[in-house]
C-alpha cells in the first residue's frame, strides 16, 4: 500500500556551471522534473521544485586557469546563461540558486561538521601527486599522460577521452602536470572518507527490498554496487576552490564536489524558505523525488542517502527516476567535442518554438536505455504528429465553429451512441494519463495526452460536420459542441506537456480560467453560447531547408573536432640509437582472442611469441572483432614492463596507427613471418 504524504519536494540534478544546457540534460532531468512539478501543482498538491547551479570543482578551475580570468567568473558567465535558458525554456522551478551562495557555503560547512563531530568519517592518509613547482597537489584533472590502454598521449587522470577508458593518475604513463608541465611526485596527505562499506546493510533494505518500484535501470545500477561491495569514498580534496573544510588542519583542501553539490538541493531550500524548510526535508509526510541522470545514479541513491542517514535528522527520497543517455545522430554527446544542441542556440534558432523541443524529447525520452536524437526525427514529429495531428484538429475545431456557429458555442442535443462512445473515451484519458505520470513514465502519458487529439479527428472525420451542415444543422451543433469539448480538455491534458501550446489553446478558446485538471474528460468545459477567438494555426511545419540547416552546423562541428584530433601529429625529440635499439619489436600469431568483460574498448589476445604464449590486451575493440583476429600475425613490443589492465596482466604492447578518421589500423607483415621474428 503506498504511503501518504502531505507535500512533494521535487530536486533535478545542478547543471555544471562550465558550460550551457544541452538536449541531453533537457532529456535527461530538466523536462520531466518539470512535466511532474506542473502536473503535482495542476492537481492541487503543495511542490516545492529545487534547481541550481554546481559551481565548484576542478574542470571550472582548469577552464578558469586556461582562460585566464577566476573561477568565480567562470560560474557567474554559465551560471546566467543557464538559468535565462531555462526560464525562456519553461522549467518551472520556485528556485534556481548556485552552490556559490553564502547560504550554500554555510549548509554544506555545517553539515560536513556534524558528521565530523559524530565521528562519520575515517581519516586516511595516502599518496598523492603532488606538483614541486607549482607547491600543490594535483586533482585527477589536472594530471596527464599516456594512456595505458590506447596510447593516447593527453590523458587525464581520471578518464582517456580518447578511449573512453576509467583512469587512475597512477594508470598513467610518464605523467605530467597540467599546471606547471613538471614530472609529479608522490607525496602524503591527508583526507576525510564517508564509509559506504558501514551502510551498506541498511542500503541493501532500503533499496533492494523497499523500493522495487524504482525503474529497472536505476534499480539494476544500485543493485550491482551493492553486489560489488561499497568502499569508503573521499569526502574532501586538495584544492582552493570550493568549500572550505571547516575544522583545525584543513588548510588548502575543500569539500569533494560530489559531497558538496547534493546538498545545494538543501541549502537552495533554504535560501527559499528560510522559516519553514525543515517541512520538506525533515517531515515524514514529504516525498522527496530526485530527478538525476543515470551517471549520476551512484551518488543520489547510495551516497546522498548514506550523508543524509549519517547525519540523522533528514528524511531520505522516496524515488529517484533517472533516465539513461541521449545521444545525438547516432554519436555521444560531448561538450569538449561541441557535439551537442545548446538550448541557448536553439531558443534563438526556433524563436517560439519551445513546445517542439519538449514534445520530440519527451517523445523520444531515455527512460529505460539510451536513445538517439536527429533532426529528420524532430521534423518528422513536428510535422506528422504536432502539426498533422494536434495542430490539425485544434484548427478545424476553431475553423468549422466559426463557418457554421459565428464562432460561438453551439448547443449540444441528442447524443447518440457514436457521441457517448467518443465522450467515454475522453473521459478514460485522464485515468489513464494520471497512471503514467505517477509512475513517472512521461513518454507513455505523452501519448495518452495525444490520444485526445486522435480521439478528436477520428470524430471529425467520422461525422462529417462539413457534409451535416447541408441538411442538419441540429446535429451539425452537437458533433461540433463535442469537438469543442475536446479542444479544452487538450489545454488541460498538455498543459503538463506543451505549456506555451496549452496557453495557445485557451487564448483560442478565449477561456483563461475554468479549464481546471479536476475536470479533464468532462464534456461540459465550454458553455453554450460562449464566444470563442479567431483560428490561429498552433504549430507550423517544419521545411526540410531548415533541417539541412542543421545537420550542415553539426556537420560542420565533425569536421572540425576531425581536424583538431587528426592533424599530423607533432614529431617527438630525437633520441639517442641505443634508447631505440632498447625496444624489441616481434611478430606474433594471434592463438585466441575475446573481449574484455564490461571494457567496450579492449580485447584481450593469446599470442605465439615464437618461444610459448603470451597475453596482450589491446585498446582495438571497437575497430576489430576478436573471430577476426584469430590467425592473424601483429607486432608487439616484446619488453615492455607487464601492466595490469583490468585485473589481466598484459604482456606487451600491439602496435597500430591512427588513421585520419581516428580508425585504429594493425601493423601488420605483407606476408607470412614466423612467430617470434624481429623487427629491425
Amino acid at each position: 500500500m503506498s504511503k501518504a504524504f502531505k507535500r512533494t519536494l521535487i530536486t533535478s540534478a545542478l547543471p555544471y556551471a562550465n558550460g550551457p544546457v544541452h538536449i541531453g540534460h533537457l532529456a535527461g532531468v530538466y523536462i520531466p522534473a518539470d512535466i511532474y512539478a506542473r502536473y503535482l501543482r495542476l492537481k492541487g498538491e503543495e511542490v516545492l521544485f529545487i534547481g541550481g547551479s554546481d559551481e565548484h570543482g576542478v574542470p571550472i578551475a582548469l577552464k578558469a586557469k586556461a582562460e585566464g580570468i577566476t573561477p568565480q567568473e567562470v560560474v557567474d558567465k554559465f551560471h546566467y546563461i543557464i538559468k535565462k535558458s531555462f526560464e525562456e525554456f519553461g522549467i518551472t522551478f520556485d528556485i534556481y540558486s548556485r552552490t556559490t551562495s553564502p547560504t550554500h557555503h554555510k549548509t554544506a560547512s555545517e553539515f560536513f561538521k556534524k558528521l565530523y563531530d559524530k565521528g562519520e568519517f575515517l581519516e586516511k592518509t595516502s599518496e598523492q601527486y603532488y606538483d614541486p613547482t607549482a607547491k600543490q597537489f594535483l586533482a585527477d584533472r589536472y594530471i596527464t599522460g599516456k594512456c595505458p590502454h590506447c596510447a593516447n598521449l593527453n590523458a587525464y587522470g581520471d578518464q582517456c577521452e580518447s578511449c573512453g577508458t576509467s583512469l587512475s593518475p597512477l594508470d598513467l604513463i610518464d605523467p605530467k602536470s597540467a599546471i606547471s608541465g613538471s614530472v609529479p611526485v608522490l607525496k602524503e596527505t591527508k583526507h576525510w572518507y564517508l564509509p559506504l562499506d558501514k551502510h551498506e546493510p541498511w542500503l541493501k533494505q532500503w533499496i533492494l527490498e523497499e523500493h522495487k518500484e524504482w525503474k529497472p535501470n536505476v534499480y539494476g545500477q544500485c543493485k550491482s554496487w551493492l553486489d560489488m561491495g561499497l568502499q569508503p569514498r573521499a569526502v574532501s580534496r586538495d584544492l582552493e576552490w570550493g568549500v572550505p573544510v571547516p575544522i583545525e588542519g584543513a588548510q588548502g583542501k575543500v569539500l569533494y564536489v560530489w559531497f558538496d553539490a547534493p546538498i545545494g538541493y538543501i541549502s537552495n531550500t533554504i535560501e527559499h524558505s528560510p522559516n519553514d524548510w525543515e517541512k520538506w526535508w525533515k517531515d515524514e509526510a514529504s516525498k522527496i523525488v530526485c530527478f538525476i541522470g543515470k551517471d549520476n545514479i551512484v551518488f543520489h541513491c547510495i551516497v546522498f542517502p548514506s550523508m543524509l542517514k549519517a547525519e540523522g535528522s533528514y528524511t531520505l527520497p522516496e524515488n529517484v527516476p533517472a533516465n539513461e543517455f541521449l545521444n545525438l545522430e547516432g554519436d555521444k554527446i560531448s561538450t569538449s567535442r561541441n557535439w551537442a544542441v545548446w538550448l541557448h542556440e536553439y531558443l534563438e534558432e526556433f524563436p517560439d518554438k519551445q513546445d517542439v523541443l519538449r514534445y520530440v524529447l519527451t517523445a523520444n525520452a531515455p527512460e529505460t536505455k539510451d536513445n538517439d536524437f536527429t533532426w529528420k526525427d524532430f521534423q518528422a514529429r513536428n510535422n506528422n504528429e504536432l502539426v498533422a495531428i494536434l495542430g490539425n484538429f485544434v484548427n478545424r475545431a476553431m475553423v468549422l465553429t466559426h463557418k457554421y456557429f459565428e464562432g460561438k458555442v453551439p448547443a449540444c442535443t441528442t447524443l447518440n451512441d457514436y457521441d457517448k462512445q467518443t465522450l467515454q473515451e475522453v473521459a478514460n484519458v485522464k485515468l489513464n494519463l494520471e497512471k503514467q505520470l505517477n509512475q513517472y513514465r512521461f513518454r507513455e502519458a505523452l501519448k495518452e495526452a495525444m490520444s485526445l487529439a486522435r480521439i478528436g479527428n477520428k470524430y471529425l472525420a467520422d461525422t462529417e460536420p462539413w457534409k451535416l451542415a447541408k441538411t442538419d444543422m441540429e446535429r451539425t451543433a452537437t458533433v461540433m459542441n463535442i469537438s469543442l469539448q475536446i479542444t479544452a480538455n487538450l489545454a488541460i491534458a498538455f498543459e503538463p506537456f506543451l505549456p506555451f501550446s496549452s496557453t495557445k489553446i485557451k487564448q483560442l478558446l478565449n477561456k483563461q480560467q475554468g479549464l481546471q485538471w479536476a475536470n479533464l474528460g468532462a464534456p461540459y468545459l465550454l458553455e453554450v453560447g460562449h464566444c470563442i477567438n479567431e483560428p490561429v494555426l498552433l504549430f507550423e511545419k517544419i521545411e526540410d531547408e531548415t533541417i539541412a540547416t542543421q545537420v550542415q552546423k553539426l556537420q560542420d562541428k565533425k569536421e572540425a573536432n576531425a581536424a583538431l584530433s587528426h592533424q599530423t601529429t607533432p614529431q617527438k625529440p630525437n633520441i639517442a640509437f641505443d634508447d631505440f635499439s632498447k625496444l624489441d619489436i616481434r611478430v606474433g600469431k594471434v592463438i585466441d582472442c575475446q573481449k574484455v568483460p564490461k571494457a567496450d574498448k579492449l580485447l584481450q589476445f593469446k599470442i605465439d611469441d615464437g618461444v610459448g604464449e603470451r597475453t596482450i590486451v589491446s585498446g582495438i575493440a571497437e575497430h576489430y572483432a576478436p573471430a577476426d583476429m584469430i590467425g592473424r600475425n601483429v607486432c608487439f613490443v616484446a619488453n615492455l614492463e607487464a601492466r595490469k589492465l583490468r585485473g589481466i596482466e598484459s604482456q606487451g604492447m600491439i602496435l597500430s596507427a591512427e588513421d585520419a578518421d581516428g580508425k585504429l589500423v594493425l601493423i601488420e607483415p605483407i606476408s607470412e613471418v614466423k612467430a617470434g621474428s624481429q623487427v629491425i
